[in-house]
């Protein structure tokens, strides 16, 4: 018996994979009907989008974009056909008044400033979210925006922004030429101390007096004008930025091997975390000018600011205490070896693994903070809530709550799922699960 072998010399053509293993209908299997219980709970839930589609966007789509008054919504609605309080959304509340939730009753000629200090805000986070994709040299602007911002928002001579420049260069110039006599922490303090010298004693009278040689500035605007989203804007942004600083400062302060300043950090954190923040809110509202010098003229927005900073500087302490807490031993014995002293260690190797590790709690703090803004509201700041109110008390508008509601939502909706998704972005960036 002869055993022939047989090769075959042409390649079999590429056949298409299974359909039930690969694409869109392995994905549909795998994910929402891979049992029966998954099934049964995908097939609820599609009909319970179904039925809230189905009374939402009708309600949604309702042509009444025109209406000046919301009896003309009625109007409108009832000429189609449609009845009934929840049978048509009335959007022209939305055509009438949107720019009053998003600027409040800022000057309408002089919107051009909140406008460009906006779009000087993403200019200045560029080289601070992407730095990898932006030039380097943008970074001048980052470090620029926290004086230029107030001067275009608030008015005022141009001096007033550049003298609280100097106060920082000032306190650069310290630590610079005495960090080698002194030491890191003596040269910190004698940093700071010059800075508040420097604003508390010297900025006024320096201001003023270059403001008589060379009156340069803006238009004046008072703080009872700000509203909206601008105002929320304006918080949000500022008590973010100071509190990311100011909680590693408080996170390194309550590790801190030296008694008194662990004690004053935790006392710190632990008292403010125990306090709502309405509560501070209305401290500064109402009783801090109590223990202000009489005659004494402090900004309401900038005392809300900065009970905003600190409520969030506790959190954040926390948030990065943890994230050192998750560091091994071997992290910091690693950067004493290599002859780094305290703060060049917390620098180069410590820090940023940490503010690695905690990104998502951060950023968790941040969107929390943002939100809370609305808070303000209660003690008669017209953010968009506070201005829905006034605007229902219209009688043009007088009946309106979803869709002036729903328009808030919408608005903090997409600043805070940007935020979230950056987060995503730099976890994925920097392989923070590695």
């Amino acid at each position: 018996m002869s055993i022939s072998s047989f090769v075959r010399t042409e390649m079999l053509p590429d056949k298409e994979p299974p359909i039930l293993q690969v694409g869109a209908i392995a994905w549909l299997r795998q994910s929402l009907f891979s049992g029966p219980m998954n099934s049964l709970v995908t097939i609820l839930t599609l009909i319970a989008i179904v039925f809230v589609a189905s009374i939402v966007v009708p309600w949604m789509i309702a042509p009444t974009w025109e209406a000046e008054t919301f009896s003309e919504c009625r109007k409108i609605l009832a000429g189609i056909g449609i009845e009934g309080r929840f049978g048509g959304a009335c959007w022209g509340v939305i055509r009438d008044r949107w720019l009053q939730l998003f600027f409040g009753f800022y000057p309408t000629e002089l919107y051009w400033r909140p406008i460009l200090a906006l779009v000087l805000l993403f200019v200045a986070l560029a080289p601070v979210l992407f730095s990898h994709r932006v030039p380097r040299g943008l970074l001048v602007v980052s470090l620029l925006y926290p004086f230029v911002m107030p001067w275009l928002l608030w008015g005022g001579s141009v001096w007033t922004p550049v003298v609280a420049l100097l106060g920082f260069v000032a306190a650069a110039g310290v630590m610079r030429f005495a960090t080698n006599p002194l030491g890191s922490l003596a040269s910190m303090i004698l940093a700071v101390g010059a800075a508040a010298l420097w604003w508390l004693l010297a900025a006024g009278p320096v201001s003023e007096a270059l403001t008589a040689m060379l009156p340069m500035g803006l238009e004046p605007v008072k703080s009872r004008a700000f509203g909206g989203f601008m105002l929320s804007v304006t918080i949000g942004i500022t008590a973010i930025g100071f509190s990311l600083p100011i909680g590693i400062i408080l996170a390194l302060g309550r590790r801190s091997e030296l008694r008194i300043v662990r004690a004053l950090c935790v006392g710190f954190i632990e008292f403010i975390r125990g306090v709502p923040l309405i509560t501070l809110l209305f401290v500064a509202s109402a009783l801090l000018n109590i223990f202000l010098p009489p005659g004494t003229n402090f900004d309401i927005i900038l005392r809300v600011i900065i009970m905003a900073t600190l409520f969030s500087s506790a959190y954040m302490a926390e948030v990065i205490r943890g994230g050192l807490a998750a560091l091994p031993k071997g992290q910091q014995e690693g950067a004493d070896s290599l002859g780094l002293n305290y703060w060049q260690a917390q620098r180069l190797v410590i820090m940023p693994q940490a503010l690695k590790i905690s990104i998502p709690s951060i950023v968790s703090t941040f969107i929390a903070l943002f939100k809370d803004t609305t808070l303000v509201s209660i003690i008669g700041l017209l953010d968009p809530l506070g201005l829905s109110t006034a605007i229902r008390a219209d009688t043009d508008w007088n009946g309106i709550v979803w869709e002036l509601y729903g328009f808030i939502a919408l608005l903090f909706f997409v600043v805070c799922f940007s935020m979230s998704r950056y987060s995503m972005y730099l976890e994925r960036k920097l392989q923070t699960g590695h």
